[in-house]
């Protein structure tokens, strides 16, 4: 017979909403029963605090983290933030990126979240030649969440462009040549040797209009139908005025017309949307990921969220280049972004962020057996502590309007203890890694 784990909560986030007095069982990395308004049995374990499903970072670019703190003390904007970008792209290799990841990842457990979709473009070495396994850094990534215990989603993205103005497309620049595979057929093929393990599942995108010409969309939305599909999209203007220019529509209906959008894809940013682009996403049921503190530190801007969610897509979260690693930062940026732009408050009700926060990122990533406290479902869960100086005092249902990843107390991913009290099961990885990254060589 299979043991079984009792746990306790006075609050804990259900599929229904917000629930007291919650008694739970953990079997075999699942959810068993699910009882509310229950008192705990002897030997439960009584959780210290309010209990959340696990949470989930739907977009992510596990090497950006090296730019943290290394790219603010200048004038700019997203495109000479993005030349820092590509020269930091050029120093990885398959080691120093899974130590890169093990950092990104382990600072990810701690601060609640139990999934990751990893925008993944950096495929080859230097010179855009394919390691001797060719998957190599995407492999990294993989082992770096497994070691650190969480689930990821690699979405493979194809890059085939250096960018796109009004006469077309533009060559691969020479540190954009280790991002793409040539074409489609390739990209594809080097893909398909990648398989799933239980902490990991295996998505696609598309980079964006940008680097995935329009004649190329359509092989690449039937490439791997059944799994999840990613791409930025609608970022900063500069991409709709040149897709408006070369294609004649904006990047939403042009990629609405190659059959991109519909269920299983997300839309990251969705930040500069016309009335019809928000009608299109919304009726495919396309999901959207905001990246509140990326957008704002790079200036992109507000989408609009509000419409998205009311049009039909579901909305996500994820902290994109890492600049803040704080899934309770994202969350109230959601709501708080959207005040700032309506002049309203309560633009999102407190529900409705979590949800965004923990299972419409699973959704997204795939994880459809996660994001939830339900029987049968994944046992992923993070304990938020009410004690603190931040959270003292707090209705528990709207604790995550104060909370920070300094009152994570517990992370459990499968039923296994990742995080006690602000320290991971196996302590601190090599933090040297973001060091020697800058090296000069």
């Amino acid at each position: 017979m299979t043991a079984s784990t009792g746990y306790w909560a006075e609050h804990a986030f259900l599929p229904d909403g917000w629930a007291r007095r919650v008694r739970f069982e953990v079997v075999a990395g699942r959810f068993g029963a699910v009882i509310t308004d229950a008192d705990p049995e002897p030997a439960d374990d009584r959780l210290p605090g309010v209990v959340l499903p696990g949470l989930a970072n739907a977009h992510s670019h596990a090497f950006h983290r090296a730019l943290r703190g290394r790219t603010q003390g200048g004038r700019g904007s997203f495109w000479t933030w993005r030349e820092a970008m590509y020269r930091l792209a050029s120093r990885l290799d398959p080691d120093n990126y899974l130590a890169l990841a093990r950092v990104v990842y382990t600072e990810l457990a701690l601060a609640g979240y139990t999934a990751v979709g990893e925008f993944h473009y950096l495929h080859h070495d230097q010179g855009g030649r394919p390691y001797a396994d060719p998957n190599a850094m995407g492999l990294a990534l993989i082992t770096a969440a497994e070691e650190v215990g969480i689930r990821i989603t690699l979405l493979d993205t194809c890059y085939l462009a250096g960018g796109l103005e009004p006469n077309g497309h533009r060559p691969l620049d020479p540190v954009q040549q280790r991002f793409s595979d040539g074409d489609v057929e390739r990209w594809q093929s080097r893909v398909a040797e990648l398989s799933g393990t239980p902490l990991a599942k295996i998505g696609s995108a598309a980079h964006s209009v940008r680097a995935v010409p329009a004649h190329a969309l359509g092989p690449l939305a039937e490439a791997f139908p059944h799994a999840p599909l990613h791409l930025h999209l609608s970022e900063q203007p500069a991409e709709n005025d040149a897709s408006v220019a070369h294609y004649g529509r904006t990047p939403t209906r042009l990629v609405d017309e190659h059959g991109l959008l519909g269920t299983r894809t997300t839309a990251v940013h969705a930040t500069h949307l016309t009335g019809d682009d928000i009608d299109r996403l919304g009726r495919s049921g396309t999901a959207v990921c905001f990246c509140p503190t990326t957008e704002r530190d790079l200036a992109d801007g507000v989408g609009p969220g509000r419409e998205l969610l009311d049009a039909g897509s579901p909305l996500c979260l994820g902290s994109d280049q890492h600049a803040v690693i704080d899934p309770f930062e994202e969350l109230r940026g959601l709501e708080l972004n959207e005040r700032l732009i309506t002049g309203e408050r309560g633009r999102f009700g407190p529900e409705e962020l979590i949800t965004a926060a923990g299972p419409a990122g699973h959704r997204s990533l795939g994880w459809d057996e996660a994001g939830r406290i339900a029987v049968g479902a994944a046992a992923d869960f993070v304990v938020i502590g009410t004690d603190s100086v931040r959270t003292a005092g707090c209705d528990p249902e709207q604790l995550h309007y104060a909370a920070t990843t300094a009152d994570v107390r517990r992370v459990v991913v499968g039923g296994v203890t990742l995080v006690v009290d602000g320290e991971h099961r196996d302590g601190t990885p090599d933090l040297a890694v973001l060091d020697r990254l800058w090296e000069e060589r």
